[in-house]
């Protein structure tokens, strides 16, 4: 089968396609036939090297964490699913290839296509998570650097869906995308505690980092404290005192309900989509940053 691998640590030159063996599926897996491949930040660092003390990484490789797909085989036990299904999930063994295996998958919504399935997995699981974390209720101002990415575009959606106000920062080019969403849009970078402050006078309730990008101090200064700050990108957060959440808990349901909201468009995603064959190019523009949304790799 064709798949994207690195038998390397490093920049994305490492990556290259390679024809490699059809996976088996053992007991509880399947094997899928992907139809696109969710691309994640994590990805890159994961490529790296960046990423050893926390996820070792056995090489050469695959990357990637989730797929949506069609069931191919089963493994021994596997009774929910038949041959045929279509399916989103995440990847065992690595989505950046024809075929991957898959243990946590949940049905695909008929009215979804591909790209939007893949989306799905990873920054659904993990806005809903840092939420849960956060503890947002109904009438909070939640605060969220980077969220016009691919978990931002989901946690918004999320937290103003919980009866939360927020206030998400992004690029100048993505103002208008958060307003749609429903936030309420402002630009980081210097002046941000300001801002802030003049759009929410008595403060905010939680502050949720997407980006990494040196925004935990303007967090602690806006919080009066470390109290309520999470994030799921700057490594300095044990440094500072604040809470750093990085989880691969996966749940089918959630999964599924997360799906059906899409497929009727009560949830909305945004992806941009490379054929495989240019997995070195997309991880070049994750890895840059300022992503609108998810990228996703495509098969067919």
């Amino acid at each position: 089968m064709r798949a994207i691998l690195f038998d390397r640590f490093g920049g994305t030159e490492v990556l290259h396609e390679a024809d490699t063996e059809v996976p088996q599926p053992g007991p509880g897996q399947i094997r899928v036939r992907v139809k696109a491949a969710g691309l994640n930040a994590l990805d890159g660092k994961i490529r790296s090297g960046a990423m050893e003390d926390m996820f070792p990484t056995p090489l050469p490789s695959v990357p990637g964490g989730e797929l949506a797909s069609v069931v191919d085989a089963l493994g021994e036990g596997v009774t929910d699913v038949k041959v045929g299904d279509e399916v989103q999930g995440w990847s065992d063994t690595g989505s950046y290839a024809e075929y991957a295996l898959a243990t946590t998958v949940a049905p695909k919504p008929a009215g979804l296509d591909w790209q939007h399935a893949a989306a799905l997995p990873v920054a659904g699981a993990t806005a809903e998570r840092v939420l849960n974390l956060l503890g947002v209720v109904s009438g909070e101002t939640v605060l969220m650097h980077g969220a016009a990415g691919a978990v931002g575009t989901l946690a918004v959606q999320l937290a103003t869906a919980r009866g939360a106000r927020v206030i998400g920062t992004a690029g100048p080019a993505n103002q208008d995308y958060l307003t749609s969403l429903g936030a309420t849009a402002t630009l980081y970078g210097e002046g941000l505690v300001e801002r802030v402050r003049a759009l929410a006078p008595d403060g905010v309730d939680a502050v949720l980092d997407l980006a990494g990008k040196g925004a935990l101090e303007d967090s602690i200064t806006l919080r009066g404290g470390t109290e309520r700050i999470v994030t799921i990108a700057d490594f300095r957060a044990h440094q500072l005192g604040i809470t750093f959440s990085s989880s691969r808990e996966r749940s089918a349901a959630d999964l599924a309900a997360l799906a059906q909201d899409a497929a009727t468009g009560k949830v909305v995603t945004t992806v941009t989509a490379y054929p495989l064959d240019q997995a070195a190019t997309a991880q070049q523009v994750s890895d840059a940053g300022h992503v609108r949304g998810k990228l996703v790799l495509t098969l067919d």
